[in-house]
Formats: structure tokens, sequence, C-alpha cells
């Protein structure tokens, strides 16, 4: 192959390469209640419109529960530490305080993959979450579903 042949090779690769769907890691307490399936669910569609990969499409699914009453703790640790490794970024919903979703966040971040937290602006958010100083995480309130999908595209748009 030509060398200018070569060259149109690689600048299709890298041009299909950018447009590749970014990888999300969804994270939402599930054994530290559920009350807030709907914003998951919500933000989940929200991924798919902007043009994400949701990987852990399963913090969404309204079977869940019954989904992991079928496995081992170890089992569901290996799937989320799995797909947590293969994402681009996570998104995580931290109204609900859960220790799951606090552990996802750090290792997020010791990974240095890039966070985005939000939370209903009357959430007592853990200073775990508002105070950490790294670039990589950003914590946003949003007041009603208009902002949440907007800080949701414009956080993917920017990946």
């Amino acid at each position: 192959m030509k060398r200018l042949e070569k060259m149109e090779v690689s600048e299709k690769r890298i041009k299909v390469s950018e447009k590749r769907s970014p990888k999300i890691f969804l994270s939402g307490s599930i054994r530290g209640g559920r009350q807030l399936l709907g914003t998951y669910r919500f933000m989940f569609d929200t991924l798919e419109e902007a043009g994400a990969e949701v990987l852990s499409w399963h913090v969404a699914d309204p079977e869940l529960e019954k989904t992991e009453m079928r496995m081992t703790e170890e089992e569901i640790y290996a799937r989320d530490m799995g797909l947590l490794l293969k994402s681009d970024a996570l998104i995580a919903e931290v109204t609900v305080p859960s220790t799951g979703v606090g552990y996802e966040i750090c290792r997020a971040l010791v990974q240095r993959i890039p966070v985005l937290c939000l939370y209903s602006p009357d959430a007592s958010v853990s200073a775990m979450v508002l105070g950490n100083p790294d670039h990589l995480l950003d914590a946003r309130a949003y007041p009603d579903k208009a902002s949440l999908k907007k800080i949701i595209t414009e956080f993917i748009l920017a990946l």
C-alpha cells in the first residue's frame, strides 16, 4: 500500500474512533433505596439520546433486585467493576446515600475515569463528594428533569 493510501486509511480509522459512542457507567442506589428508579430510567434514556452506550443499564432496570437475588456478592462486584473499567466516564445519582455508589465513584477516580455526580438541591450529599478537589469529579445539583437532561447531555458532548 502506498504511503498516501495508508494515511487515508489511518485518517478514516481516526474519524471512526472519534464518532464512537462514549461508554458510560451509570451509578445509582440499589440496596440503599430504589426510590429514584424513575430518575435513573430518565438518566438512562437521556444518555442513550445523547449517543452514549450505558454499560450498567441494570441500574435503571425495575427487575434488578430479582436478577441480583440469583447472583452472589462476588458476581455482582465482578460485573460492576468489570463494566466500570470499560467505561469512559461514570455518572452517579447521589441524592440517595449509597455505600456502593460512593465506592464506584472512588474506584473511577483512582482509575482516572471522569465522574459526574448529580443530586437534588435539597439532598444532604456527602462532603467526600462535594468537597473532593479532584478535577475529574464534577458534582452538580439539578432542580428539575430539564436541568438534569441538559447537564448530562453537556457532559457527554464534552467527553
